[in-house]
C-alpha cells in the first residue's frame, strides 16, 4: 500500500538525502543505535502505518526494520517539503 513512499525513503537514504531531528538523535542514542542502524532499518523495513500529524496535516509514516545486527527497529519518517527525508524518532519496539 505504502510502497512508493519506501522507495523514495530508500532512494533517499542511498543518496545521503535525509536529516534527523534532535529528538531522533537522542532518542537513537539512547537506544545504542548509530546511524548505520537507521540507514538499515528503513533499507530493510516496511512501513507499518501512515499517520497524520492534527496541526499540520503532513503525513508521517512508522517503519519498522532490522541494525546491522539484525535487531528490530522502528522510526518515525516523512518527507519535508524540501524533498528530504526527516527522521522524527527512533527506538526500539
Amino acid at each position: 500500500m505504502h510502497e512508493r513512499f519506501l522507495k523514495r525513503f530508500r532512494d533517499k537514504i542511498r543518496a545521503r538525502a535525509y536529516v534527523m531531528t534532535v529528538h531522533a538523535e537522542e532518542e537513537m542514542t539512547e537506544d545504542d543505535f548509530t546511524i548505520y542502524d537507521v540507514e538499515r532499518g528503513i533499507l530493510t523495513g516496511r512501513i507499518l502505518e501512515r499517520q497524520k500529524d492534527s496541526t499540520s496535516d503532513e503525513s508521517k509514516y512508522r517503519v519498522r526494520g532490522r541494525t546491522i545486527t539484525g535487531d528490530p527497529i522502528e522510526l518515525l519518517a516523512k518527507l519535508s517539503p524540501t524533498g528530504k527525508l526527516v527522521i522524527i524518532t527512533v527506538y526500539a519496539p
